[in-house]
């Protein structure tokens, strides 16, 4: 092989090798730019500082909050939502359960919640309620409101307390998903 083909098939090789670089520094570049942007417009963390939705989540576990989920629909029965205690731009955040939907009814009665005068039947193994605050009366839900209770029924600052009450749907930050601390506990809420 002559030099001048020696040193031709070397500079490709060098030009292939530097355009392989440069792809994979363009996909790592893109990875992160993606990340962010879904980090940054669909995910809030929050580090739970209460025990009130305790055993689902404990007091440090960090959660995951899908910031979209209610922009495009509605929140169901039995999500995990974080939502603002007031209007104000640096009010404290909470993490709750939906139980009661717009326009139901809900009542707590002798332990047992009532939604449209139906007993509720809860999917997790939760304690019966000690304290019906606000809700031992029937509680009519606006259209823009929502009934959410702490899973650790008897240590919750909820919508049975005025200071919390109904939470409507413009103090709604997002929908909780995924607990991303402590790394033992790591995965998706329900």
């Amino acid at each position: 092989m002559s030099v001048r083909m020696r040193y031709v098939k070397e500079h490709l090789h060098g030009r292939i090798r530097m355009k392989s670089v440069l792809l994979w520094v363009f996909q790592i570049a893109a990875a992160i730019v993606l990340g962010a942007v879904f980090s940054i417009f669909f995910c809030k963390n929050v580090e739970m500082t209460e025990g009130s939705m305790e055993p689902t989540i404990a007091i440090g576990d960090t959660v995951l909050v899908n910031t979209l989920a209610y922009r495009f629909g509605s929140p169901d029965r039995d999500d995990i939502l974080v939502f603002k205690s007031n209007d104000s731009a640096n009010a404290s955040l909470h993490v709750k359960r939906v139980i009661g939907l717009p326009g139901e009814k809900i009542q707590i009665s002798d332990g047992q919640i009532m939604i449209n005068g139906v007993t509720y039947m809860e999917k997790k193994d939760l304690p019966s309620i000690s304290y019906a605050g606000l809700a031992e009366t029937e509680i009519t839900l606006k259209d823009d409101e929502y009934f959410v209770l702490g899973d650790n029924r008897n240590n919750s600052a909820d919508s049975r307390y005025a200071d919390i009450g109904n939470v409507t749907r413009s103090n709604i930050v997002g929908k909780v998903w995924f607990r991303i601390s402590p790394y033992t506990k790591l995965g998706f809420l329900r």
